[in-house]
């Protein structure tokens, strides 16, 4: 059993990202709603959709298992 200097491998570090990124740009659609108050489809529906998809994104990078080489 080798240790490695890093908890996870590239494939969980690569999720971990692209689930900032889905969190970040949920946040961003959310912002960029014309209605006042946030109150369009894009701050109602499609940003926290895309924000809570980031978040399982990331809980789902941080539970899988690294393929053994």
């Amino acid at each position: 059993m080798s240790k490695s200097a890093f908890p996870f491998s590239r494939k969980n570090y690569l999720l971990l990202f692209l689930g900032l990124a889905l969190i970040c740009l949920g946040f961003i659609v959310m912002g960029m709603d014309g209605e006042p108050h946030g109150n369009g489809f894009l701050g109602l529906t499609l940003g926290p959709i895309l924000t809570l998809s980031g978040f399982i994104l990331e809980f789902f990078a941080i539970f899988v298992k690294p393929s053994k080489p």
